[in-house]
């Protein structure tokens, strides 16, 4: 079996009254697709919602510090090194990484960038080890210029391999990717691309007009409120889509080998399927699990939005299970027209579905072509969905899940 190396995770999840993400004019988001307005999510809310979620914290680690306030972040930094590195080598480190000739307290980048500590690190070392090799102070200092000079830097595959290395303990920044401008911070292509959450259907929004009541003035026979507002909600089922392209992800980690970079695709799924945005959930408790996945290996990225240009109609049970029917369909017809049925896919549902492939087999007796379908084996848990993207879309016996 060729190796795949793009894994397309699509989830739909139906999340009840909620404001999860605003706009600068504090009203809730919303795209046009279809012809018709959607509720919307963006990415990036998303994104920070996993690379903040607990599961995160558990499962892959502590995230990077994304952040413009260099003073306050060498702080820290000389705070989790101090015992390996002198406070002045790591203030060096970092103005050399940002560019910056000088940090003080309140320095503050010209804009936001993502460090990891093991990073700084990997330049502190970087930095011992040239000291031991050339004593003298020129001659030192003559060797760390051409050590940490940019384009020489990029040129040495070995120096850019520790350094994807020392990311390993910042894999957000391997998934997301990092921009860089200034010293000799190095850019990061993103492994993974996250797709802004649309609603499958048309969405009015409603208006909750809300009041905050002073109990104090209510004990002297005031009556009214002390407050008066409203904030925008709406609910919908959520079509999520993220494609993760695995050979980058390796790279991005030091040539991490294809097992622990499905080890992080699993985690992918999971964090897809299960983290909500935090905005206004006090108000609303919108803490909702996705009911359906469908995970794919395949030789590109491929979203299925495209099975809701068409908005989905609310029928007796609901918008999910029609919205789960529409991908499947779509998926079917897609799959046919372009002759992608052999991509390794399956898929979990809390709702009773399932999806099935006409294939071409061999010609038959009479020499003609006859076509059966190929069920797509459905996983009941979703953790059985996890453990198959981490054996690489295989089951027992390694037998490729689109040959069950």
């Amino acid at each position: 079996m060729d190796e795949k190396n793009y894994v397309n995770y699509h989830i739909l999840i139906s999340h009840s009254p909620s404001n999860l993400n605003r706009d600068d004019m504090n009203m809730q988001k919303t795209a046009v697709f279809g012809g018709v307005k959607r509720t919307r999510i963006s990415s990036q809310s998303l994104k920070r919602a996993m690379r903040h979620s607990d599961y995160y914290e558990n499962h892959i680690g502590k995230p990077s510090d994304r952040t413009r306030q260099l003073g306050k972040l060498t702080a820290k930094y000389v705070k989790a090194l101090q015992d390996k590195y002198d406070e002045n080598l790591v203030k060096s480190v970092m103005s050399l990484i940002s560019g910056e000739p000088e940090i003080k307290e309140n320095t503050q980048s010209g804009a936001v960038a993502a460090w990891t500590v093991s990073e700084v690190e990997q330049y502190c070392h970087l930095y011992q080890q040239l000291q031991g090799q050339f004593p003298d102070e020129k001659e030192f200092e003559k060797e760390w210029k051409n050590a940490t000079d940019k384009k020489k830097l990029l040129d040495d595959k070995t120096k850019v391999k520790l350094f994807r290395e020392a990311l390993q303990n910042g894999q957000d920044i391997a998934l997301s990717g990092r921009m860089a401008t200034s010293g000799i911070m190095t850019i990061v292509d993103a492994s993974l691309a996250v797709a802004h959450a649309i609603t499958t259907h048309t969405v009015d929004t409603d208006i909750d007009w809300f009041t905050a009541v002073d109990d104090l003035n209510q004990e002297t026979g005031e009556t009214g409120s002390a407050h008066l507002d409203t904030t925008e909600f709406s609910s919908g089922v959520f079509y999520r889509y993220a494609s993760l392209n695995l050979r980058q992800l390796q790279e991005n980690l030091g040539d991490l080998d294809r097992k622990q970079a499905l080890d992080i695709a699993s985690h992918v799924l999971h964090m897809l399927a299960t983290v909500v945005p935090s905005a206004k959930q006090n108000a609303f408790a919108a803490f909702n699990l996705a009911d359906f996945a469908l995970v794919s290996f395949s030789d590109q990225p491929i979203s299925l939005a495209n099975a809701f240009e068409n908005p989905v109609k609310a029928k007796k049970e609901g918008l999910m299970k029609p919205s789960i029917e529409a991908l499947l369909n779509y998926h079917k017809s897609i799959s046919s027209a372009y002759g992608i049925q052999n991509d390794i896919q399956s898929f979990f549902s809390t709702i009773d579905c399932e999806l099935k492939h006409k294939n071409e087999e061999a010609k038959t007796e009479t020499n003609e072509e006859s076509k059966t379908e190929t069920k797509i084996p459905k996983m009941s848990k979703l953790s059985e969905l996890e453990e198959w993207i981490k054996n690489d879309g295989k089951k027992l016996g390694n037998e490729p899940c689109k040959n069950i």
